[in-house]
């Protein structure tokens, strides 16, 4: 992983109790596969730590590691970084993404109850006009419908937060079964209700094949007059060209933390737009919360080594509906 992931998921009380498990070198961070220092570790390496800037594993990193058995994430999707050979060679695999959804819910949450008032829009009216804005008509998440695209662990998480605001929950996700939905407190619809009937709709599906432009030009025009689109699942979930001409306008108004492409290019008129407010994909753990990074990773391998259940497994098959 990179070094600054290492120290962000792991600082010193973390480090520590990681240390006390295994035989760990806490100076040795791998940035590389190639260098000689890896070639040293990997051959005597039975568990292999990963975290965000982590090269791709793959056959000739096995090679090099004919111990390894396992392959613990300290961060999120493991999607992008294991080849496929990983898990037909049999290595357990792990990922921290449920403690990396923690902090994704809690932004979502706070820009729900900040487009709900929408104080992005108006705080920007008030530092240009330096007048008080009146107060919005529909203003507050009371009482308001929210449509949630995607029963995903971050998903999840958002409906369980919503239950005490006071509002309509909908859920739209295809892979399961109404009582499901029902049981997350949730009325399953179909995206195109959705879209017709969400004040907030907040997008948490995995990027695959069928979900490019999930959200294309004629799901955004069902979205009602004044509707907010928030963002912070993967950016070809949405039609950039259309999210712009729908927002331009202002009949709609987006927060993203995702863009497609991303980042987008200097001058791009999404970053200029009044009613669009985006952020440099931090939604994520960041500073003090990649801890809980470390931490889930550390406590992962403790229940490895115990023979115990790993709560973070993830499986070959998981990969297909995984952001």
């Amino acid at each position: 992983m990179a070094s600054w992931a290492r120290d962000g998921a792991f600082p010193p009380d973390v480090m520590d109790r990681l240390c006390r498990l295994v035989d760990l070198d806490p100076a040795l961070t791998l940035t590389t596969f190639d260098a000689p220092a890896a070639t040293t570790a990997l051959r005597h390496a039975d568990i292999l730590i990963t975290g965000w800037g982590c090269p791709r594993v793959g056959g000739a990193v096995l090679r090099a590691a004919p111990r390894l058995r396992a392959c613990v994430h300290a961060a999120g999707s493991v999607k992008r970084l294991l080849d496929p050979v990983v898990f037909q060679r049999g290595l357990t695999v792990s990922s921290a993404a449920d403690a990396n959804a923690v902090p994704v819910a809690e932004y979502t949450i706070a820009m729900l109850v900040l487009a709900a008032k929408q104080a992005l829009t108006l705080s920007r009216q008030y530092g240009s006009t330096g007048r008080m804005p009146g107060v919005p008509p529909a203003g507050g998440l009371l009482g308001a419908t929210v449509g949630v695209v995607g029963a995903s662990r971050i998903g999840r998480m958002v409906l369980a937060r919503l239950t005490d605001f006071g509002v309509t929950r909908l859920l739209h996700d295809p892979t399961i079964p109404p009582e499901q939905a029902a049981r997350l407190g949730a009325e399953p619809v179909d995206l195109d209700e959705l879209c017709r009937r969400s004040d907030l709709l907040t997008v948490h599906a995995p990027a695959l094949p069928q979900t490019r432009h999930l959200l294309d030009d004629r799901r955004l025009a069902l979205m009602p007059d004044g509707a907010v689109l928030i963002n912070t699942a993967r950016g070809s979930l949405v039609d950039t060209a259309a999210l712009l001409r729908h927002c331009a306008g202002g009949r709609i108004s987006a927060v993203l933390d995702v863009t497609d492409p991303e980042p987008l290019p200097p001058g791009h008129p999404l970053l200029s737009l009044p009613n669009v407010h985006i952020t440099p994909h931090l939604a994520g753990a960041q500073g003090r919360e990649m801890r809980r990074l470390g931490e889930f990773a550390t406590a992962e391998i403790d229940r490895l080594l115990n023979g115990r259940p790993l709560l973070g497994a993830v499986s070959a098959g998981d990969l297909a509906l995984s952001a």
